[in-house]
C-alpha cells in the first residue's frame, strides 16, 4: 500500500528576525508557529553552531505528516536520521531533487530516539521577513 503523505508545513530559513521567534537551545535554532498561519509557514534561523546539513540550513523544505515514518524513508537519501525531538513525535528528512524534505510521525507508533538536529515544525505572524534567493530577509 502506497504511503499517505498529508501536508504539515513549508520550513523556510532566514538570517533576519521574525515575529513569534522561540528560540530552541537544545536545537539551536530559533523557530516561529507553523500554526500562525493558515497555510502552515515555519520562519526559522539557525545559530552559526548548529549542526543540523546545509541543505536544510540553506533551501525551504516542505513537511509531511506520515503514518509509518521509517517505510517512508525506506530507500531515500535520509540527511536527519529518524529521532524524537518531543514526545511522541518522530523526524527524519531526507534529500529528493536537490532539496530538502521532512517527515513527521505523530501519536504512539514514535519510539525514544537519541534527539538529533531536526526543525521544529512552527511559523511566523504577519509582517514576518522573507527570505531572497540571496539568502537575505526581507519585507
Amino acid at each position: 500500500m502506497a504511503q499517505s503523505l498529508r501536508y504539515h508545513h513549508l520550513g523556510i530559513p532566514t538570517t533576519g528576525a521574525f515575529a513569534g521567534s522561540v528560540y530552541l537551545p537544545h536545537l539551536k535554532m530559533t523557530v516561529s508557529d507553523h500554526m500562525a498561519t493558515p497555510y502552515g509557514i515555519q520562519w526559522m534561523r539557525f545559530d552559526d553552531d548548529c549542526t543540523f546539513p546545509d541543505l536544510v540550513k540553506r533551501l525551504p523544505h516542505v513537511a509531511f505528516e506520515v503514518d509509518d515514518l521509517h517505510e517512508a524513508i525506506r530507500g531515500k537519501k535520509v540527511i536527519i536520521e529518524p529521532n524524537e525531538p518531543a514526545p511522541s513525535t518522530l523526524v527524519a528528512f531526507i534529500e529528493e531533487a536537490g532539496a530538502p524534505i521532512e517527515f513527521l510521525q505523530f501519536g504512539e507508533k514514535s519510539a525514544p530516539q537519541p534527539p538529533l538536529p531536526p526543525p521544529t515544525c512552527i511559523t511566523p505572524a504577519a509582517g514576518a521577513p522573507v527570505a531572497t534567493p540571496s539568502g537575505a530577509a526581507g519585507r
